[in-house]
């Protein structure tokens, strides 16, 4: 799969992105996929390679809770409209991503209705994780405490082969790989069990796992699936700004490396189930958080919507994802102009690290520790060439990076 060593992708939330309505009922069907249509150039011009979509599928609300993985979700449209999407995405160059939620369904969906109804001997009974033991009765059991989301029972056979033929579904279908959202809510033997099935079909097939702790890497090797989203990176980006704490950008960037012997994590600063990064440390900031973003090792992902620096702050409520999953309009003429400079920022940044791309599995190390500054250098494996980055606190967030010989190649603007 070397396609991904130089994969940059753009992230997007399809239902928040298009305008679909979330809690309430559609009044105004259509094919609002299409509304990404008028993005993908952008995307390119931005200097990403790829989208990162969130859920597409038939669901109950958020696209978390799907009511059938094999249809496209009726607020988006329907085959025809993403079929369209993957034909202009190849014919721009663009790979395509798409979030399989394989942990747990919406209480909705059908199957589960029918699991009560035909018991645990049945096939759709064996599929769900249902407590049939329930002083109450049989009661599914869900993710995370959220009523609406019933559990698979990933240790029957009905669920791997469920995953093997929605993945393959749609891997037919033109997509390049998933993201496996809550994937450390589910057994690494299932992924094994899973991976071993598809890869034969779709070797280039590139599989993400959403984790949020613990053993990185493990997870990676049991699992069989290629990269894991490096959480422990983003939350040191950002926090070690925000407490002027560099150290603790440092210590992460250390335990980056030895990831890196075992696998390419998938690095960002945002995505679609945190708060924004210019709220979390200002522009200034986030131009700052990109800037190392692109200058270590990882495949990056930036969510939409970063790059103009949009701000929005995630809530533990009912509808407290939506201010970090907004609408668009229809192209991006509409965009306000106040994102320019953050937008130039990002291209500019990216475009260095399409320049570079023995970035992706650099190693990076401290020259030079303070709270507010640090000097890293990221290598080459083969020792043939580094980058030199500074990042100072001082005052304003700022970040100089230059090449093997000192040139200068980038310097922050405030």
């Amino acid at each position: 799969m070397s396609w991904v060593e130089h994969a940059i992708w753009w992230h997007v939330y399809p239902l928040g992105l298009c305008g679909a309505p979330i809690r309430e009922p559609d009044t105004a069907p259509g094919p609002r996929l299409r509304r990404l249509l008028g993005w993908l150039d952008y995307a390119i011009e931005l200097g990403c390679s790829g989208l990162l979509l969130g859920p597409i599928f038939e669901s109950q609300s958020h696209g978390y809770d799907s009511l059938d993985l094999f249809s496209i979700d009726t607020r988006l449209g329907d085959e025809t409209d993403f079929t369209e999407l993957v034909s202009q995405c190849r014919d721009r160059g663009l790979r395509i991503l798409l979030d399989g939620v394989f942990s747990h369904v919406g209480e909705g969906h059908p199957g589960v209705k029918q699991a009560l109804a035909e018991g645990p001997g049945s096939p759709a009974g064996r599929l769900f994780d249902i407590d049939w033991q329930h002083p109450g009765g049989p009661r599914p059991r869900v993710f995370e405490g959220h009523s609406s989301l019933v559990r698979l029972n990933h240790s029957g056979q009905e669920a791997v082969d469920l995953v093997v033929r929605v993945m393959n579904h749609w891997l037919d279908r033109g997509i390049d790989g998933w993201r496996l959202d809550a994937a450390y809510s589910v057994p690494a033997g299932f992924w094994s069990k899973v991976v071993e099935r598809v890869r034969p079909h779709h070797p280039d097939a590139w599989l993400l796992g959403e984790v949020l702790h613990g053993d990185y890497c493990a997870f990676v090797a049991e699992s069989g699936i290629d990269s894991v989203t490096q959480y422990e990176l983003w939350k040191a980006i950002w926090s070690s700004i925000n407490d002027r704490n560099l150290f603790e950008l440092d210590h992460a960037l250390n335990r980056h490396n030895q990831f890196l012997d075992f696998f390419t994590p998938n690095t960002f600063i945002g995505n679609h189930d945190v708060t924004r990064i210019a709220s979390r440390v200002g522009a200034d900031g986030a131009v700052t958080a990109l800037a190392i973003l692109m200058t270590v090792a990882g495949t990056p992902s930036i969510y939409y919507g970063d790059e103009q620096a949009f701000t929005g702050i995630k809530e533990e409520r009912v509808g407290g994802d939506d201010a970090i999953r907004p609408a668009l309009p229809d192209s991006p003429t509409g965009l306000a102009p106040w994102g320019q400079p953050v937008l130039r920022a990002h291209q500019d940044l990216i475009g260095l690290r399409r320049r570079h791309p023995w970035l992706v599995d650099a190693r990076t190390t401290a020259l030079h520790l303070e709270n507010q500054r640090i000097v890293y250098r990221s290598s080459a494996t083969n020792g043939s060439t580094h980058l030199d980055v500074e990042i100072d606190l001082t005052h304003s967030p700022n970040a100089l990076i230059r090449d093997a010989t000192g040139r200068e190649l980038w310097r922050q603007r405030s």
